[in-house]
Formats: C-alpha cells, structure tokens, sequence
C-alpha cells in the first residue's frame, strides 16, 4: 500500500459479517459467555454510513472477540483463513476506504505465522491482531518469539485487542461484562508482559497499536517501573528498562479519551504515537459521533486533532 494522504483514519473498527458469526459457531465460542456481550448488528453498508457521517475517510479493520481459538489448532488454523478471506475481500471492494489486520490462530503459533505471510502477501492485510490472551497465554510469553521474530521481519503493524483473563470472579460486577473492567485489565497484564519480556526493543521494528487510551497503562508505567526495580535488585526478575519499551508503543483512543483517559496517556505517551479509533460498531454510532464532535471542539486539543487523526497514520500505514 502506498504512503498516501488517507484523512482521518481508524484504527478500531470490527467487521462483524455472517462468516465471523459462522465461524464462531463452527468453534463452538458463545460471545455472550466470552465477553457478557452480544455481538452487534453489522454490515459494510453500515460501516460506510458510519464513517460519512462521523467523518471518517479510511479504516483498519479488525475482528472483535471472542477470539477464534477454540482448543483445536486444526479448526481454529481453518476459521482464521476463512474470516481472513472474507475481510480481504471486503477490502478488495472497497479499497479507498478499507484495509484489514489479520486474525492469527494464536496460540497456534506455526499457524499464526503461516496466517501471517498468506495474509499479508496473498490477501494484502496490512498488518495482524492480536489478542490480549488467547487460551491463557499472554503477549510476551516467550513460546511467541518466534512469531514476533517474524513479523518484526516483516516491520508489522500489529493491532491489539483485549480479550476475558480466562480466571476471573465472577461474583463482582467487573466479572460480567468483559468491556467495563477486565478489558482494559487484561491489556494492561498483556503489555507489562511484553514489557517484562523486552518485546519492544528486541523486536523493535513491530508497531503495536494499543487499544482504549492505553488502558490502565499511563498509571501502571510508573508503578511497574518501581516495583520492577525492586524485584530485579533481589533477583526476582531480569532488570528492564520499562519506559524505554513504553516508548515503542502506539496508542488508539477508542472508548472514553476525555475528559481523564488521553491527558493521562500524554503524560506518558508521545503524541506522535496516538492514533484514532472509533470501536464501531460495539459502540453506537451515534454516542461515537457525539463523543468526536466534542473532542474535535475541545480547544485544550487544538493542533493534536489532525495529527491523531490522519498524521501519526501515516507511521502505521
């Protein structure tokens, strides 16, 4: 894909078609028992209306959860090729106004890298996601290097997105609908995980997008860097360099960015890594449009607008 001029650009946006819901049901996966949540009505039309009349000129897409692993390599290997090539050719439709990131069978790792070359060299997916967990291992569990390895090779973009810890109570609030705690939870354990691991500067040419404003991370950076400390002066974990990693990493704004989210994630991010998303179409057209209007009117924003929106874009694209 050429560097070009895409406008405003989004970077979380899920493309709930029938062959996802077919393949979810093909594995058995029940959205309501993974996420507390039903998957939302969706269409390409509706898409395209969404993003005319929330003025978005181009989107990342990117499957939502729950994720396609179902404990069968072999079948979940099948339903990522099949949602894949579904997506690609809804890009292949639209191409000025969609590009896709690939779904990977992790933690079918040998999968996963299959997936990933015929993805980006035969579909023309612009980068992958990744969940959070898949099956209860973690991003940054090491038994992916050879993932990463592979796709720093290939300067990836690759696209986060939370998923349930496959252990949580479930006799508290926070235990019921995946999206109101355990998802920026879970991101947050991811990253520190990748954090703890060196992703970052041992893969350095990787772009990961992190969703929500960076979650719970602009707090927990300062905390892990302490802790972390501490627990490598007493041999407990190998020394890490956590805001060096933190630097690496790329930042959507999807959900809640005002009026607490993106000041915070400033404090601790670059505003050249922070990029837009809408989380069309779990959340309302109508309560995203409502929400970008005023973002857009804040004069606090004035001149970060227009470079979350199309210019840092042009990093990832």
């Amino acid at each position: 894909m050429e560097k070009l001029n895409y406008g405003t650009v989004d970077f979380h946006a899920h493309p709930v078609d029938e062959v996802f819901r077919r393949e979810t049901e093909f594995l058995g996966l029940d959205p309501m028992a993974e996420d507390g949540f039903p998957l939302p009505d969706w269409s390409a039309s509706a898409q395209l209306q969404f993003m005319e009349e929330a003025g978005i000129d181009f989107t990342v897409l990117s499957v939502p959860t729950p994720h396609i692993h179902n404990g069968d390599d072999e079948k979940s290997c099948a339903a990522a090729r099949r949602i894949n090539e579904s997506t690609a050719k809804l890009c292949a439709e639209y191409p000025e106004k969609f590009a896709f990131a690939a779904v990977l069978p992790l933690p079918c790792v040998d999968g996963a890298i299959e997936e990933t070359a015929y993805a980006i060299d035969t579909l023309g997916a612009v980068g992958v996601k990744v969940v959070t967990n898949s099956n209860g291992v973690y991003l940054g569990d090491p038994s992916f290097d050879p993932l990463m390895e592979e796709l720093n090779r290939r300067n990836a973009l690759v696209i986060i997105h939370p998923c349930r810890a496959r252990k949580r109570p479930e006799n508290v609030i926070t235990g019921k609908v995946a999206a109101l705690y355990e998802y920026p939870a879970d991101t947050t354990r991811a990253v520190l995980n990748m954090i703890a691991h060196r992703i970052m500067t041992r893969f350095p040419n990787i772009r990961f997008v992190v969703p929500h404003t960076g979650s719970f991370l602009p707090y927990m950076l300062q905390r892990f860097t302490g802790v972390s400390g501490i627990l490598a002066s007493m041999g407990m974990m190998e020394t890490v360099d956590a805001k060096e990693e933190f630097t690496h990493l790329y930042f959507d704004i999807a959900g809640d960015p005002e009026p607490v989210a993106l000041d915070m994630l400033r404090m601790a991010a670059d505003d050249s890594h922070i990029v837009y998303g809408s989380d069309f179409p779990h959340s309302p057209a109508k309560v995203i449009i409502a929400k970008k209007k005023h973002f857009e009117s804040n004069e606090k924003y004035a001149g970060l607008v227009e470079r979350i929106y199309g210019e840092n874009a042009l990093q990832l694209l």
